[in-house]
C-alpha cells in the first residue's frame, strides 16, 4: 500500500473542502468587508490565529503527558496539517490525520488518538459549560431551568476529572480490543489543558464580540459575556453534527439565536460570515506553516 499516495490524496481532499468553504462565501464576504473597518476585520484574523493556537497548545500538554513531548515546530505540523481534516464531513477525518502524520515521528497511534481527542473533549465540555452558564446568566430568548441546568454542569466537571477521564479511555480502548496508552493522563496536564480550553472560548468570543460591534452591537461587557458563550455554544452545536463540514451552517444558526435580540439579522449574517472564513484563514495559515516546516525539516 502507498502511504505517502494516501495522505496526498487525504491532503488534496480536505484541502478542495476547505477552499469549497471560501469560494462559496467569498462575494457574500466582500460585501460584508465593505462595511467593516480594516481594524476589526484585521483584528478578528489576529483572534483567530491566537484562538488556533490555544486548540493546539491543550493537544501539546496531553500527547507530552503521555510520554511524546514535541518542539513547536513539530507539533505546529502535525496539528496545523492534521486540521485541515475538519473540513471533511464526519468530524474524525483531523484525528485520523494526526495518527498517520504522528508516526513520522514515532508517536504511538494510541498516543495520538488520545491525544488529540482528549483535546477535542475538552473543548466540547467546556465549551458546553461556558455556553449554559451563558444562558442562565443573560436575557436570551432560551432559558433553562437551574436544576436541568446543575446536574448537567457537575457531569461536566467529573468528566474533566483525571481519574474519570482515565477510566473513559481504557473502557474506549478496551472496546475496540486495543491497547490503551501506556501512561495515564495526570491531574496536572488535564488542568492546564482544561485551563487553556478556557481561555481558547475567550478569544474567540472576544472575536465574535469585536465583529458584532462593527456591524452595531453595543461595546458592552454583558455582550462579551454573551458573545463568549454564543460561540462556545455554536460550536458544540456544529461539532456534533458530523454530517457538515466543521459545522457549517449550523454554527451560524446557533449564533443567530442566540444574537437575535442584539443585533440586526443582517449583522447577525455578516458577523458569522466573517467569523467562519477568518477561522478557515487561520486554519489554513496553520497547514500552511505545518507544510513548509515539514518540508523545510526534510531537506
Amino acid at each position: 500500500m502507498n502511504l505517502p499516495l494516501i495522505r496526498w490524496f487525504f491532503l488534496a481532499i480536505a484541502l478542495a473542502a476547505l477552499i469549497r468553504v471560501i469560494i462559496k462565501n467569498w462575494n457574500p464576504l466582500v460585501t460584508a468587508l465593505a462595511t467593516l473597518s480594516w481594524q476589526i476585520a484585521a483584528a478578528g484574523f489576529l483572534l483567530a490565529v491566537v484562538y488556533v493556537f490555544f486548540t493546539l497548545w491543550p493537544w501539546r500538554v496531553i500527547l507530552a503527558d503521555l510520554g511524546s513531548p514535541l518542539d513547536w515546530s513539530t507539533a505546529t505540523q502535525l496539528f496545523g496539517i492534521s486540521q485541515v481534516g475538519k473540513y471533511i464531513p464526519d468530524g474524525v477525518w483531523n484525528i485520523v490525520a494526526a495518527t498517520k502524520i504522528g508516526r513520522d515521528h514515532n508517536i504511538p497511534a494510541r498516543r495520538s488518538v488520545t491525544a488529540m481527542t482528549v483535546a477535542v473533549l475538552s473543548s466540547l465540555l467546556t465549551g458546553t459549560g461556558i455556553g449554559v452558564i451563558t444562558i442562565i446568566g443573560t436575557s436570551v430568548a432560551i432559558q433553562a431551568p437551574t436544576w436541568a441546568i446543575l446536574p448537567l454542569l457537575i457531569a461536566l466537571i467529573a468528566l474533566l476529572m483525571s481519574p474519570v477521564l482515565n477510566r473513559l479511555i481504557a473502557f474506549g480502548f478496551n472496546l475496540f480490543e486495543k491497547p490503551a496508552p501506556e501512561r495515564q493522563i495526570s491531574f496536572k496536564s488535564l488542568g492546564l489543558a482544561t485551563l487553556l480550553a478556557v481561555i481558547a472560548w475567550r478569544i474567540a468570543g472576544i472575536q465574535i464580540w469585536l465583529l458584532a460591534y462593527g456591524f452595531g452591537m453595543d461595546l458592552s461587557i454583558s455582550n462579551m459575556a454573551l458573545s463568549i458563550g454564543a460561540y462556545a455554544l455554536a460550536w458544540v452545536a456544529g461539532f456534533l453534527v458530523v454530517f457538515v463540514p466543521a459545522g457549517t451552517g449550523v454554527r451560524e444558526g446557533v449564533l443567530g439565536l442566540l444574537f437575535a435580540g442584539s443585533l440586526s439579522s443582517e449583522g447577525i449574517l455578516a458577523v458569522v460570515l466573517v467569523s467562519r472564513i477568518t477561522m478557515t484563514f487561520a486554519d489554513l495559515a496553520f497547514a500552511g506553516a505545518g507544510a513548509l516546516l515539514r518540508m523545510s525539516n526534510k531537506r
